[in-house]
């Protein structure tokens, strides 16, 4: 594996863990990038660099960002973002990791991209659900203008650092997997 392959699947890795935060922004990135010159799309995937397809990711975007700000909806949201979001970072991962064998692409990028989108979406999914019961709702629109941010930075780091975007998905994960393991432990030991 030479360096390019090793920062095209870092890249891919880093917009599929943010269509995890929001399924739209890393496709809308992705497609800018690749409509001015700054990211070459693998073959069968040139689509995403069209204008339509920008139009499309823009109004896509647009709506879900503004979706999520409604209390009680953002929940549902979830329910269709979850499978969403890993097709999502399925279809970018493959998108972008080129010249290397179809098997090798297809199979990178449903372990790592859709993994790391499903990742990515239970914790915001667990998130929103704990701050929906323990704040009536009302803490939902920080919640979402995280995630929103999160999308759109970790979209953007991707491109710029593939290596640390890399890096960051693997810290959230541990982070993530630490704040599970240790729950359970704490109620445990308060019994």
């Amino acid at each position: 594996m030479d360096l390019d392959t090793l920062l095209s699947i870092c890249l891919g890795v880093g917009l599929a863990a943010a269509c995890g935060f929001r399924v739209f922004v890393p496709l809308l990135v992705t497609s800018l990038a690749a409509q001015t010159g700054h990211l070459t799309l693998a073959g069968g995937f040139h689509w995403i660099g069209t204008k339509p397809a920008l139009i499309v990711f823009a109004v896509a975007t647009l709506l879900e960002i503004l979706a999520y700000y409604v209390p009680w909806i953002d929940n549902v949201l979830d329910l269709v973002a979850g499978p969403a979001a890993v097709v999502a970072g399925i279809v970018i991962t493959a998108s972008v990791v080129g010249d290397v064998d179809p098997m090798l692409r297809w199979s990178l990028a449903v372990i790592a991209g859709g993994g790391a989108a499903a990742g990515v979406q239970g914790a915001t999914t667990l998130a929103r659900h704990v701050s929906s019961w323990t704040t009536m709702g009302l803490g939902n629109h920080l919640l979402s203008t995280g995630e929103a941010a999160g999308s759109l930075l970790l979209s953007a780091l991707s491109l710029v650092a593939p290596l640390f975007a890399a890096a960051a998905v693997a810290a959230l994960g541990l982070i993530a997997l630490a704040v599970l393991i240790k729950r359970p432990w704490q109620q445990r030991q308060a019994t």
